[in-house]
């Protein structure tokens, strides 16, 4: 069972009964999660050079809201990172909206989306660099999750941070207390602060648009009134304790990165009735949080596309010493700081060009033996080599 079933099977219906309320944006990631790993797509044949083993290999749609694609994108995007790794401790932190602003988010998903990523960041650097507290200017990797376990619209930032940074004047590093980066509660009043003075800002720019209930906000003075109550309440920002060590934080980007709204392991049945499928009930402090929902079929497909980001927005974001334009020269010098080798770059230049398109990087599942492309055909198109192979015909994904 898989999104893909579902979405092929069901969305034709769903479409027709919501034609004209659909974005674009959310029919093609239908579209693509639909033709993902199939002939429409195109792909190649792949044959053993030892036992003759054939198989067949459809290209994948790459859309980041697709749940089969999502794991070789991240293990691509983590080995890109493995470099930056520091030996020091680092820390994840969570920051949370209250929920009647994420309704607000829903409708203007770029605009508070964009807001929740600078305050968060804004929030952390300017502590951090506070002389009272760290005194240090740090580097952040920042990801937008927009979903709870059931599905709801739950728009969130996980934060990764290592634990300390650059002197201002940059010679020499500047570490945390050991286990503890920054005050959980400092941290929450200047994140509320920056944020709700974004959204009047975004306001007066005339960039926030209201419908149904929230109409009325449209008027500057009855979205002052409205903003008013949430700087006294409490704002959800917690800290989790810091990592194992740098191995781990790999581990765990990889699950968070690219992670899509739910994904296909978490599915258990679906008709044209309902989906059934399984997720974590994070209100109970304590014993089993696993749970079974069930959901009309239409409703599901409605809650899995509320997560469909605009096109063009990135939902990972660095920001520091990590900030894409200085990265590479930023580590070097943390590196030379700390009197820590830098890490080896990749030797994939030794490699003779021609061979990398040629030959895949999985061996033979028969033999072990290599696998080379003996054919490759386009959109649409049916390969003329088929598998001919004793062993059950096996396909994978490009």
């Amino acid at each position: 069972m898989e999104i893909a079933d579902i979405f092929r099977r069901y969305g034709p219906a769903w479409r027709r009964a919501n034609e004209g309320h659909v974005s674009l944006d959310r029919l093609k990631v239908m579209s693509a999660i639909e033709t993902c790993r199939t002939e429409a797509l195109g792909g190649h044949v792949a044959a053993c050079a030892k036992c003759g083993h054939y198989h067949i290999a459809y290209n994948s749609c790459k859309n980041r809201h697709c749940p089969k694609c999502q794991g070789p994108a991240a293990r691509d995007w983590m080995a890109a990172r493995a470099e930056d790794l520091l030996p020091v401790e680092y820390f994840h932190l969570v920051f949370t909206l209250p929920a009647e602003i994420a309704q607000v988010a829903y409708w203007n998903k770029r605009a508070v989306y964009g807001l929740l990523f600078r305050a968060s960041a804004e929030t952390v650097r300017i502590i951090a660099a506070d002389h009272k507290r760290m005194g240090a200017r740090i580097g952040m990797t920042s990801v937008l999750h927009t979903w709870g376990s059931a599905l709801t619209h739950h728009p969130h930032i996980h934060m990764i941070v290592p634990g300390g940074g650059l002197s201002p004047d940059g010679t020499r590093w500047v570490g945390n207390k050991p286990g503890f980066f920054l005050h959980v509660r400092v941290l929450s009043r200047l994140f509320r602060r920056l944020f709700l003075e974004g959204m009047l800002a975004l306001h007066q720019a005339g960039q926030l648009a209201f419908f149904g209930d929230q109409a009325g906000l449209s008027e500057p003075e009855a979205f002052a009134i409205w903003l008013a109550p949430f700087r006294k309440t409490e704002w959800v920002v917690y800290a989790k304790p810091p990592f194992g060590g740098p191995e781990a934080v790999l581990a765990y980007l990889s699950r968070y990165t690219h992670r899509v709204a739910i994904s296909n392991a978490r599915l258990i049945n679906a008709d044209a009735r309902a989906v059934t499928f399984r997720w974590k009930d994070y209100r109970i402090k304590s014993g089993d949080r696993q749970k079974v929902m069930r959901l009309a079929t239409s409703e599901f497909i409605r809650r899995f596309l509320l997560h469909v980001l605009p096109t063009g927005f990135h939902r990972i974001r660095h920001y520091g010493f990590l900030a894409s334009a200085n990265r590479k020269g930023n580590i070097a010098k943390i590196r030379a700081v700390l009197g820590v080798e830098q890490r080896p770059q990749d030797q994939t230049d030794d490699i003779a060009p021609e061979i990398i398109p040629l030959t895949l990087r999985e061996p033979c599942p028969c033999c072990g033996g290599p696998m080379h492309i003996i054919e490759i055909f386009r959109r649409g198109q049916k390969p003329h080599n088929r598998p001919k192979s004793r062993a059950p015909p096996k396909e994978q994904a490009a």
